[in-house]
């Protein structure tokens, strides 16, 4: 299974706040073996999350999306992804009746808040009000970090891949002065690899077999300069 996460705000964009949102998805993702092959953000404007929405979710199996729910002038994500789906919004009751059982009438709920595309699976909103949605694939979420997160709880087990395991090991060499036995190490090993240079330089490996990404990361041991080794799934 594999997935983009595209997050919706203006503030995002001009680095008024920080976007939690998409590393903390991707984290839930990799966990349950999914891999995340998009990340992206958009402003809030109609047109730019339906070409987004409409072009990943023809090429992933899933899409989540954050931000931008409500009933306010710039709460537009709900209006986009109807766009890319080619879907009205229309008055949803399941979501309607669900925010009523949890004591707000009617008359609490600002024009439009129960508003989702036609169709769509509501996702209620134990944190917050406004509700989420799901839709050919298309899952959309609050952007309150607090709500985003409960609700994706709530579909958590929608998303199943692939388990890989990982191993780490830490070079105390210079990336440059590696590189001949990484790519000796890809020529043996049918193993992901990931090179992340600092003080020193942190190399990944992944694969979704342990005992082929552990012969690896031994092979690699015995031919670098290691000033510390952590290993983890």
């Amino acid at each position: 299974m594999n997935a983009a996460v595209v997050t919706v705000g203006d503030e995002l964009l001009a680095g008024r706040t920080t976007d939690t949102n998409a590393t903390w998805l991707c984290e839930q993702l990799a966990e349950r073996g999914v891999g995340v092959e998009r990340t992206t953000t958009v402003p809030d404007r109609v047109g730019d999350i339906a070409r987004v929405v409409n072009e990943y979710r023809a090429e992933y199996d899933a899409v989540l999306v954050t931000g931008g729910l409500g009933p306010t002038h710039d709460d537009v994500t709900m209006d986009g992804v109807a766009a890319a789906l080619g879907r009205e919004l229309a008055e949803h009751g399941d979501a309607r009746d669900w925010l009523e059982q949890q004591g707000y009438s009617r008359s609490d709920l600002t024009e439009g808040t129960t508003e989702l595309p036609a169709g769509a699976r509501a996702l209620h909103n134990d944190v917050g009000v406004a509700p989420g949605a799901a839709l050919e694939g298309v899952y959309v979420l609050p952007g309150v970090p607090d709500e985003m997160r409960a609700m994706f709880e709530t579909i958590r087990s929608e998303f199943v891949g692939t388990p890989t395991h990982r191993a780490v090991v830490v070079a105390d060499e210079p990336e440059s002065a590696l590189l001949d036995r990484i790519d000796r190490l890809r020529e043996r090993f049918d193993v992901s690899v990931g090179s992340y240079p600092g003080e020193s330089v942190r190399i990944e490996l992944e694969h979704t077999e342990e005992a082929t990404v552990n012969e690896a990361a031994s092979w690699l041991r015995e031919r670098v300069e290691t000033l510390d080794i952590a290993d983890r799934d």
